[in-house]
This record gives structure tokens, C-alpha cells and sequence, in this order.
């Protein structure tokens, strides 16, 4: 079984490794496009809101529910049986998300309002910010039919993934940050105001997405014309788990639009900072967080349907040992490194040295929280394919609620940090919570081998950084290199991290074979 994760991990790690690079270009070439001035806070603004609803009928919530009922189909009935199951769900959803989509559209003044407050305010009293509203409005008008072809998308990939076809569904994300590249390049230029050209690569992704994985279902007999299920039985028990799964994932998305409205009444630039802060860490949160969690879930599943305790228990573990493994360096890179990086990526054209240090003071906050991200990402599972979709969603909000609290508290005193902050406490109490209720319900618990193992990678996370820190350029001397020095010198220190965090682990004893387990396929 270890064997059969380690390579779909290490796949899905792959393509996403690639869509990660892409996305990391896409953002250095809107950073240069836009830096970090009204326009990008309108267009990170514009492209957040359908991405909030893409974690609930897409990736997210549905993704959840789905998965376990599928699996539970796959294995229990024939093929004609699951057919029309996806079928059913593909019509259903789809006609919701179609009325969705419409109604975004169209009340995109209304919803630029709802979430944008400080810049509506501006709008009626007629102040310099209310721009930004205008331009949010009708921005959204284009970005909001994104959400009509990630759905699909997702349902695609859940399939697809469901099937061990791991890397069409972690590659295609690579569309969208082709189109949005491309746009920028090809068609920014040729616009009064380039933020449309941006707007219009999400519309085009989103399409583009969509089309590439029509065939690989096609391959797999999947490609049938949807039809409305609302009272199928499949259907019936995803609706169940989906409806208390909407707001265990709407929790972590209501905490983002939370900050956004916040955002909205600080600084020109407070959406922006958090922005590309936040896009460097979802680097290795969908690197190794997002990938683990990927294709665990579906081996959950099935272990669950075969009462196989001890091997979900096993599952599990590797999970969180894994994360562990490949979170915590990360977290301690991006932390120490934070400046330098936002440096080589993002400093250049309208991206100044003082937003590469508004950025990083975020990107610290936010790394704190990385390994506990990445943990919710892997515990969640453990109830998701139990089909128990209502405990995590009573530990979401407690997170949420704490979460706003935090805001409110840390914003006065740290400004958009402080909102960085914030998400990064609630993670930490989402992720404690989530493992207190799995170790209650006897479900997992990590053993002593587990729990020593741990210690050493913290350990040796803890060695490198100060070793990075204390053998790194001051900030002065940062500044003053050419990008090719910085860029030089950011790569000898994060080679020579990795390489000091792996002696280090040698050195503690741990071997490969410690990321492995016994649990049978």
C-alpha cells in the first residue's frame, strides 16, 4: 500500500510541481503588470470570489461528499450503475452551479458590495477608493463564469482520481496559468486598463480546463449526457454529506472574504501583500499538502468500506508523517527566506522593495500556519471517508469563530498581519480539534514511534533554519545584489538547506523505510 501512495503522491507532487512554477511565473508576470496598486487588489479581489465558491461545488464540499460515495459505488455495483450515478450528479449540480453562475453575473454589483464594504462606502460618498468598486463590478462579470467550468472540472478530477488517474487532475490546473500568462503578455499591452486582459485568462482557463479532461472521460465511459437526480439515491446521500461539508469548507473561505473585507478599509496594497504572501505558501501546500491529502482519501475510502481499522489507521499515520516530513522545512525556509524570495520573484516593474517587505512581514505570520494547513488537509479525510461530514463542520466553526475573533483583535495592533496572523492561529486549533476528534472516536492516534519521529523532523527543521539564518545575507546586502546574484545566492541557500535538513535526519536515524507502512492494498 505504502508503495502504491508513495508513487501517486509522487505524481500528483509532479504535475503539480509543474502547475505550482507555472502559477509562480503567472503571478511574477502580473506583479510586474500591476504590482501592488488598485488594480491588483481589484483584480485579486474579482478572482477570489469565484474561487470561494469553486472550494464549495468543486474541489472542496462536493469533492468530499463524493468521493465516498463513489468509491462505495465502484465497489459494490456494477459499472452501469456507477455511469449513471455520475450522470445524475453531473445534471443536478450542474443546473445548480448554471443558476449560480447566472445570478453572479448578474448582481455582480451587489456581491462587489457585499464583500468589498470599504470600497462601496467609498463609491457613495464619492471618494477616490470608490473606483476600485466600479472596477470590481465589472470585473466580475468576466471571472465569475470561471466557476461554471471548475465545477466540472472537479467533478472530472474526483472520477478521474477515483480511478487512480491522478495526474490528468493535478496537471490541469496548468491551463489556467498558461491562459492567464498569455493574456498578460499578449493581450495586457493592448488595453487601457490590463486588469481585463487578467480577467479574461481566468474566463479562458476555466474553458480551456473544462475541454482538457472531456477525453480521459470519454476513455473511461463517463462521457454521458447529464440528466437531473435530485431524488436518486446515489444523489440523495451526497446531498446529506454535502450539506454540512458546505460549511466545513465554507469555514476556511469565509475566513479569506472575512480578511478580504477587512482588507477593504486598510491601505491601498493590504489585499495585494497578503495576495502574493499567500501564493508563495500555497506553493507547498498543494505541492505536498493538497497531493497527500489527494490520494489518500480515495484509499480511505476504500479501507473504510472494507473494515479495515487498522489499515485506515496506517493510512493515516503516513499522512501526517509525511506532511510532517515535507511541512515543517518548508515552513522554516519560508519564514527565514521570505524577503529573498519575494525579492527574486516579484521585484521588478511596479513591484517595489517595500512591498517585497509589506509582503514578507505577512508571509511570516502565514508560515507559522503551514504545517497545521497542511494537517487539516490530511485529517479532514479521516472523517470525509467515513462518510461523517457533520464533526468537522462543528470544528470549523469553532475555528471560524476564533478566527474572526483573532482578526478583530490582531488587526488594530498588526494591520493586514495581522489578518495573516489570525488564519494561521485558527489553523493551528482547526488542526488540534480535528485530531483530539479522531483520537475520541478511537479512529487514529499517533503512536510513540510516531510521535518521536516527529520530534526529530522538528529538530532538524529547527537545525536548518537557524543554520540558514545565521550563513544568509543581511537585508541590506539582499537589496543591493543584481536579481542573477540574488537569484544565485537564493538557490545556494536553499540547497544547502535541504541538504543540512536531510544530513540532519540521517544522522537522527530515520531511513525511507520510516515513510512507509504495512497496511495491505
Amino acid at each position: 500500500m505504502s508503495k502504491n501512495l508513495l508513487r501517486s503522491g509522487a505524481i500528483v507532487s509532479a504535475m503539480t510541481f509543474i502547475s505550482r512554477i507555472l502559477g509562480l511565473v503567472r503571478d511574477v508576470v502580473v506583479a510586474n503588470l500591476m504590482g501592488a496598486g488598485v488594480a491588483a487588489d481589484v483584480f485579486f479581489f474579482a478572482n477570489k470570489i469565484p474561487n470561494f465558491l469553486r472550494r464549495l461545488f468543486a474541489e472542496g464540499a462536493f469533492a468530499q461528499a463524493f468521493v465516498p460515495v463513489l468509491t462505495e459505488y465502484k465497489q459494490q455495483q456494477d459499472q452501469e450503475e456507477v455511469r449513471q450515478l455520475v450522470a445524475k450528479v453531473a445534471g443536478t449540480l450542474g443546473l445548480v452551479v448554471t443558476v449560480v453562475t447566472l445570478i453572479g453575473v448578474v448582481a455582480s454589483p451587489v456581491i462587489a458590495g457585499l464583500f468589498g464594504t470599504g470600497w462601496f462606502k467609498a463609491w457613495l460618498a464619492g471618494e477616490p477608493d470608490g473606483e476600485k468598486f466600479v472596477l470590481a463590478s465589472s470585473l466580475l462579470k468576466i471571472t465569475f463564469p470561471y466557476l461554471w467550468f471548475i465545477t466540472f472540472t472537479g467533478l472530472s478530477g474526483a472520477i478521474l482520481n477515483a480511478y487512480n488517474r491522478f495526474a490528468v487532475a493535478a496537471f490541469t490546473p496548468v491551463f489556467l496559468n498558461v491562459a492567464i500568462i498569455s493574456c498578460a503578455i499578449y493581450l495586457g499591452p493592448q488595453l487601457d486598463q490590463p486588469e481585463y486582459a487578467l480577467a479574461w485568462g481566468v474566463f479562458l482557463g476555466g474553458l480551456i480546463q473544462f475541454c482538457f479532461q472531456l477525453p480521459f472521460m470519454a476513455r473511461l465511459g463517463f462521457l454521458r449526457r447529464p440528466s437531473w437526480g435530485w431524488n436518486h439515491s446515489g444523489v440523495k446521500r451526497i446531498r446529506t454529506l454535502m450539506i454540512p461539508a458546505l460549511f466545513g469548507v465554507s469555514v476556511a473561505q469565509i475566513n479569506l472574504l472575512f480578511d478580504t473585507f477587512i482588507a477593504s478599509f486598510l491601505m491601498t496594497g493590504s489585499i495585494s501583500w497578503l495576495y502574493y504572501s499567500d501564493r508563495l505558501l500555497e506553493f507547498p501546500l498543494g505541492l505536498f499538502g493538497i497531493a497527500i491529502a489527494t490520494v489518500i482519501l480515495p484509499n480511505l475510502s476504500q479501507k473504510h468500506v472494507a473494515k479495515s481499522r487498522e489499515g485506515f489507521s496506517l493510512t493515516m499515520e503516513w499522512g501526517v508523517k509525511m506532511v510532517c516530513v515535507l511541512g515543517l522545512p518548508a515552513a522554516v525556509g519560508l519564514m527565514v527566506l521570505s524577503e529573498p524570495m519575494l525579492q527574486v520573484l516579484f521585484m521588478r516593474g511596479e513591484f517595489g522593495a517595500d512591498d517585497v517587505l509589506r509582503s514578507a512581514a505577512s508571509l511570516k505570520a502565514y508560515s507559522l500556519g503551514l504545517l497545521f494547513f497542511m494537517l487539516i488537509k490530511v485529517l479532514a479525510p479521516g472523517y470525509y471517508s467515513r462518510q461523517d461530514t457533520k464533526t468537522p463542520v462543528r470544528i470549523g466553526i469553532i475555528a471560524m469563530a476564533c478566527n474572526m475573533l483573532f482578526n478583530i483583535i490582531l488587526v488594530f495592533k498588526f494591520a493586514y498581519v495581522g489578518l495573516a496572523l489570525a488564519t494561521s492561529l485558527s489553523a493551528l486549533l482547526n488542526a488540534a480539534l480535528l485530531y483530539r476528534g479522531l483520537h475520541q472516536q478511537q479512529v487514529f492516534r499517533l503512536q510513540r514511534s510516531g510521535l518521536v519521529f516527529i520530534a526529530k523532523v522538528i529538530f532538524s527543521a529547527l537545525l536548518m533554519g537557524v543554520l540558514i539564518h545565521y550563513f544568509a545575507p543581511s537585508r541590506e546586502q539582499w537589496l543591493a545584489y543584481s536579481w542573477w546574484q540574488s537569484a544565485a545566492t537564493l538557490g545556494f541557500a536553499i540547497a544547502a538547506a535541504a541538504l543540512s535538513y536531510l544530513v540532519c535526519l540521517l544522522g537522527l536515524g530515520i531511513r525511507p523505510r520510516h515513510l512507509r507502512t504495512n497496511a495491505a492494498t
